[in-house]
């Protein structure tokens, strides 16, 4: 699996989640709380790794008309970022509390990827309680049914 692999199936996975909530006339705060810190985590990392600063905080609060422009967004950076770096490249980047770290690439891809499929569970399971019927999401399937 490529690392274009693993970012083409966490942007399809947002997109079924990000349908979900465009479907929805009853506001899911808690939801949509942790599906913003998906997306600024996204363009965080997609920024990181093209050596810019991001513009949101990791707990930013967007709203829900505004998800598939901001995931639209983040994946134009990741992919940037994909096209202009290897994987074993080595990003130095400063976390929120301005301490310096650094990371290869495919590390970061990876822990995006994780990120944002944990957070995409807890999402799933607030809009069940919600009486919503989310999407499956699982990479298996999704590559199964051709949608990858």
């Amino acid at each position: 699996m490529t690392e274009k692999e693993i970012i083409d199936y966490t942007k399809v996975a947002d997109q079924y989640i990000i349908a979900i909530f465009n479907q929805s006339t009853v506001a899911q705060p808690e939801a949509a709380r942790l599906f913003s810190h998906v997306l600024n985590a996204q363009h965080i990392w997609g920024k990181r790794m093209l050596g810019l600063r991001p513009l949101y905080g990791v707990w930013e609060l967007h709203s829900q008309e505004d998800f598939n422009k901001i995931s639209e967004e983040n994946f134009k950076l990741i992919y940037l970022a994909l096209s202009e770096t290897t994987s074993d490249q080595v990003t130095y980047y400063h976390n929120s509390k301005g301490i310096r770290y650094e990371n290869r690439v495919d590390e970061i891809l990876l822990h995006l990827s994780n990120h944002s499929t944990y957070h995409r569970g807890q999402v799933v399971t607030l809009l069940k309680k919600a009486g919503f019927e989310p999407p499956v999401t699982d990479y298996i399937i999704l590559k199964r049914d051709q949608l990858l």
